[in-house]
């Protein structure tokens, strides 16, 4: 396979280029197409479920999606060195019933040298929110060049 660029180590314009891409391919609630940029047998913990290889992330952002309705996301690199990057994120969605939470959260990241990400170490909080109190209100999909990131909204 090919290198999935940027491949590491990174410098912070790579580390924050490498975080834009996930969060674009988060925002396309893709399964097959967010599991290209994780290796073969690339490990997770997402809160309290661990799971490795690309069959086992797309059948778990089938599920994820499926509940986490009409989810917008941002991602902002918190730190990065060599192979690894700290991301915080926050994204909105709700559930089936209209209920709107607000779900924020940090992932530590390491890559192979082709750019894969190998390892995905993610903890998340939900925070119930009201309608009125949303603050992702771009169409679904990619978020706007224009529209600020988590710490222009104060998150």
């Amino acid at each position: 396979m090919a290198n999935f660029p940027p491949v590491p180590p990174f410098d912070a314009g790579t580390a924050a280029e490498k975080v834009r891409k996930a969060e674009d391919a988060w925002n396309s609630r893709d399964p097959e197409r967010v599991a290209l940029a994780y290796s073969e047998d690339s490990n997770w913990r997402n809160r309290a479920e661990f799971f490795s290889g690309r069959k086992e992330i797309i059948a778990f952002l089938k599920r994820k999606w499926a509940r986490e309705l009409d989810y917008r996301l941002i991602k902002e690199v918190w730190a990065f060195a060599g192979n690894r990057i700290a991301v915080r994120f926050c994204y909105e969605w709700h559930d089936d019933s209209g209920s709107w939470f607000r779900s924020y959260g940090n992932e530590n990241w390491e890559f192979d040298e082709k750019g894969l990400m190998r390892r995905r170490i993610a903890s998340i909080n939900d925070l119930p929110i009201g309608q009125g109190e949303r603050k992702f209100h771009w169409p679904l999909g990619r978020r706007p060049d224009d529209h600020p990131g988590l710490s222009a909204l104060g998150l």
